[in-house]
């Protein structure tokens, strides 16, 4: 019942700021688009650009969705709102709260991506997005959804999330094999790149999109990154550190 409640609170949430929250899914992902999927005419292994961005942009923008989700509103739930208190005094198990925080960033994450797949139809691509497509997308989400747990438990002031977020989010954003393909970084950096789960993420939907062989290895290191993760805040949250 805890998870449910905690979903229960994200889903009263999202209705109470679904304009905002649609709107800044929409118009990052359709500026990345528009720039440089329509503005920059090149191509990417014989195909326009279009084809390899779109994948790319739906990965990071599920990454964004579920951090900003979870990372932000956490952190002034501890530290300004002291709501956390209340969830410690309650009969909520603690993991229940946490694995709803995952849960539900995961599922803010895949709305993200959904948005960005449907101002793309216009382009008529022929680009393939299918259940597993979907399950990739929820996975990556639910990465970072567990990160956002961990940072917010982490900051000591509001100012401190943005910063992580510049620090390590937006250079994933642009390095994780999104923009462009991460084959062409020097090896070592590469190879650090190519294990991060954003470009897991990346590399599955895209080839999923292409009609090719997924590499399905890819979700056991999303699962392993999300074990690692929620562990981390479960740790936080028993711990009560940093409260």
């Amino acid at each position: 019942m805890g998870i449910i409640t905690i979903l229960w609170e994200k889903w009263r949430e999202f209705r109470r700021d679904f304009v905002r929250i649609t709107l800044a899914a929409m118009i990052a992902p359709a500026m990345y688009l528009i720039v440089f999927g329509w503005g920059i005419r090149t191509e990417m292994n014989g195909q326009p650009y279009l084809y390899f961005l779109i994948p790319g942009v739906v990965a990071l923008t599920t990454m964004n969705g579920s951090f900003n989700a979870i990372a932000q509103n956490l952190n002034v739930q501890r530290l300004y709102e002291k709501a956390f208190d209340q969830v410690i005094i309650s009969p909520t198990p603690l993991w229940q709260f946490v694995a709803g925080q995952i849960l539900a960033g995961g599922l803010r994450g895949l709305y993200a991506g959904g948005i960005v797949l449907l101002l793309t139809l216009p382009a008529k691509t022929g680009l393939t997005f299918n259940l597993l497509s979907l399950v990739v997308l929820f996975l990556n989400g639910a990465v970072f959804a567990a990160l956002g747990v961990v940072i917010s438990f982490l900051a000591r002031s509001h100012a401190d999330v943005p910063r992580f977020s510049n620090y390590f989010i937006m250079p994933m954003a642009y390095l994780c094999n999104t923009f462009f393909s991460s084959d062409t970084i020097p090896h070592g950096l590469r190879e650090f790149i190519a294990a991060l789960p954003l470009s897991q993420a990346s590399r599955m939907v895209r080839a999923i999109a292409y009609g090719q062989p997924a590499g399905l290895w890819g979700i056991g290191v999303l699962l392993a990154y999300l074990a690692v993760l929620g562990a981390a805040g479960l740790w936080f949250v028993y711990k009560k550190k940093n409260l």
